[in-house]
């Protein structure tokens, strides 16, 4: 809030009216006005798009992105009980120095017996998402000859884990979300898509997701139908760019029609977003982020 005083011909007449009435000499009184005032940041950053400045410089690094306008991230890397070698306290507390905050966390290395202090220390650290990038313990694989990832054991497993993460998470105060890839969206042998099975299967009240809009694309799926038949299950989503030739791209360079998603954000759910970037190609990261900031703006994103 800021304040604003009258000006000084207004307080003089109201100083000689009030002496005109017979009253005694009035005091100079600071009139406040309460005005609203916007912050100047917006949007979120997935922190896995600058994770190589992040693993030598975190802090100088989590400056910088709030220098380019953004108003809270996504946490990439837990170890030994810390985010970016930083207590969860001390994460959340320095994320407050630079007037950020933690939306949610990616934190694949989950499994039934890390589960309960993993979750502690995402609470701890004021993260309100807990994320599974990639299928959990284990049944995510990846071919690094055709660069595709798949599914190890049996779909209806993965359901229950992910309820059980959920309900876990729902008992600690937290939200789970499901990260997707594009695999996700291409039938089994059996005709089984993970997504959709995990829509439709896990129970929604501990159980939601995070869009990847790229990988999506790149699956070659419309975003607008899984908000048609799936209404309020995307909580959030990942915001970047494909170029020509099918790759990573910042937001407002590339070839999808965002504009055209943003305006079905109330029927998908989506409560925040997070500008994504695996690869910058060459670019450096810090550059891409403040394209795809720009991006953002463009399209309309607040």
């Amino acid at each position: 809030m800021k304040k604003i005083s009258l000006n000084l011909a207004l307080v003089l007449s109201l100083m000689i009216g009030l002496n005109a009435c017979g009253n005694k000499p009035a005091e100079t009184v600071e009139v406040v006005e309460e005005v609203s005032v916007e912050p100047s940041n917006f949007g979120g950053l997935a922190l896995y798009t600058v994770r190589d400045s992040m693993a030598s410089d975190p802090k100088g690094t989590l400056q910088a992105v709030a220098d380019a306008g953004y108003a809270y991230v996504e946490a990439a890397n837990y170890a030994d009980g810390k985010f970016y070698d930083m207590t969860p306290t001390e994460f959340k507390d320095y994320l407050a120095s630079l007037g950020l905050t933690a939306k949610s966390a990616h934190m694949g290395m989950v499994n039934m017996e890390n589960a309960d202090q993993l979750i502690a220390d995402v609470k701890a650290a004021g993260i309100e998402y807990f994320v599974i990038p990639v299928p959990p313990m284990g049944m995510f694989t990846f071919n690094q000859e055709t660069r595709s990832m798949g599914l190890k054991g049996k779909p209806e497993d993965l359901v229950s884990i992910m309820d059980s993460l959920g309900e876990k998470c729902n008992a600690a105060g937290i939200k789970l979300l499901y990260h997707n890839h594009d695999f996700e969206f291409k039938a089994l042998e059996d005709g089984t898509v993970i997504e959709d099975l995990l829509l439709e299967k896990c129970n929604p009240e501990f159980v939601n997701f995070q869009m990847d809009l790229f990988w999506v694309t790149k699956a070659g799926v419309d975003p607008l139908a899984y908000f048609e038949k799936y209404p309020g299950r995307f909580k959030a989503w990942h915001v970047k760019d494909m170029n020509d030739e099918g790759n990573f791209a910042p937001v407002g360079t590339g070839t999808i029609d965002f504009a055209r998603i943003l305006a079905e954000k109330d029927k998908s759910g989506m409560i925040f977003y997070l500008v994504e970037q695996d690869n910058t190609f060459g670019v450096d990261p810090m550059e891409a982020i403040k394209t795809s900031h720009a991006g953002l703006e463009k399209f309309g994103f607040k």
